[in-house]
């Protein structure tokens, strides 16, 4: 499709009496409409910007843990804190720490592990609190998503009671990126849950497994109701396959079984959108509106505005290629398929996504933050309704996980390394 501001610069020039612009305004409104959910969201490489010179923060190193991956702060503002390896420990913000018994036991390998750690939106009551991470499967080097619910209790040593596993992916397999992000509603009554495609690429096109997706959930991890595909079961049994080398390659990949499931297969009525490689970010930005983050291969990670229903595209194109070279169709030749807001070749590597509340910083409210794990930057993005564009980028010098922001306001970030350090952000 041509590009409409160039065609309406030339229709004007031939047509610069007001009738003429008028009759010109309504045939482009009529012309445009159909597009306009595809469509109208100008798509910016990001990928380019040079780090600004100057930080406007001190950055302190607070503590150390091996490979940590989220942070949740408690109302005292101590702070829960994952390890990969498969650890959840308590620390205060002088770097003191205790660990936290009752932690179910994780597949660690890759990218898998024990991964996000979220406050229950009824935690001030409940003491509730949910995990995710990789659960292990029967045949070794096999797991998927888990999603987990316990009360934290915080008196003598800290401990989870009462673990429940309230949904799972049910299709062990091999793989990698397992996304395991969650968003609460702002009501606070839904939970929002990123399932990674695995590096299997096919399955985030197949409506009947989880992975590749964004589920809508109950606090209980039932299907929400008004989902896009409420009530609706998929098939009784699907196939597995392993990781593929790239895009091309998984469309004939070698089935390694044939996986049936126990019970009814509700993945249809659970998914809010569909076509989505590894997103580890996933916030609600003040209005309302959800965005997501995640890695492409080499090049393309995406900043997505997340809509019900939708399908973001992969592994069916990218703005980017597989990591061997192989091309993938760009996203402009789909327009049925939604787009990024912003994309970034070269990568970032996007850690999550968060979005600042605090009054610590109060030029940057209502701005998203996310950290590049391959760039080593924490970076600031403006959004305004439904557009965004990059603001600064700082260059931190080592692999930014997780950006949380204290109640107190200021930012908090992990390194992704072993050991991988917590840092605190404040103003100069």
């Amino acid at each position: 499709m041509r590009n409409f501001a160039t065609l309406g610069n030339a229709f004007l020039k031939d047509h610069a009496t007001a009738p003429g612009r008028v009759t010109f305004m309504l045939a482009l409104l009529l012309l445009v409409a159909p597009f306009a959910a595809t469509r109208a969201l100008a798509q910016i490489n990001a990928g380019g910007s040079v780090p600004a010179a100057d930080k406007p923060f001190t950055i302190t190193k607070v503590a150390e843990f091996d490979l940590p991956w989220r942070m949740a702060f408690l109302p005292d503002a101590r702070m829960l804190v994952t390890e990969k390896p498969g650890r959840l420990f308590l620390a205060t913000s002088h770097g003191q720490k205790s660990e936290v018994k009752g932690v179910p036991p994780v597949h660690f390998e890759m990218q898998n592990g024990l991964l996000g750690v979220y406050l229950s939106p009824t935690y001030r009551k409940s003491h509730e609190i949910y995990l995710t991470y990789s659960e292990p499967g029967d045949e070794p080097g096999t797991s998927s998503l888990a999603l987990a619910r316990a009360t934290l209790e915080l008196e003598d040593e800290p401990m989870l009671r009462g673990l429940e596993v309230i949904w799972r992916d049910p299709i062990k397999g091999r793989g990698g990126q397992v996304g395991a992000t969650i968003a609460f509603s702002p009501d606070g009554t839904l939970l929002y849950l990123t399932a990674g495609e695995r590096q299997r690429f096919t399955p985030a096109q197949d409506a009947n497994q989880p992975a590749g997706k964004i589920l809508r959930l109950t606090l209980d991890g039932k299907p929400a109701p008004g989902n896009p595909m409420a009530g609706k079961r998929g098939a009784s049994s699907v196939d597995v396959i392993d990781p593929a080398a790239n895009t091309e390659a998984a469309k004939t990949a070698p089935v390694v079984r044939r996986f049936t499931f126990k019970e009814a297969n509700l993945t249809p009525s659970e998914t809010w959108s569909s076509g989505h490689r590894t997103p580890y970010g996933l916030a609600f930005a003040p209005d309302g509106r959800l965005w997501e983050i995640e890695h492409g291969p080499r090049g393309g990670d995406e900043l997505n505005l997340i809509e019900p229903g939708k399908n973001y595209g992969w592994p069916l194109v990218s703005y980017a290629v597989n990591y061997d070279g192989t091309p993938i169709p760009n996203p402009d030749s789909r327009p049925d398929l939604a787009r990024p807001v912003i994309y970034w070749t070269p990568v970032i590597a996007p850690g999550n996504l968060m979005f600042y509340r605090g009054s610590l910083f109060p030029s940057w409210k209502g701005s998203a933050f996310t950290g590049g794990l391959m760039s080593k930057t924490l970076n600031r993005i403006i959004i305004d309704g439904a557009q965004a564009k990059p603001a600064e980028r700082w260059s931190l010098n080592f692999r930014v996980r997780d950006v949380e922001a204290a109640p107190d306001g200021a930012l908090w970030l992990l390194e992704d390394a072993s050991p991988g350090g917590l840092y605190r952000l404040a103003p100069k």
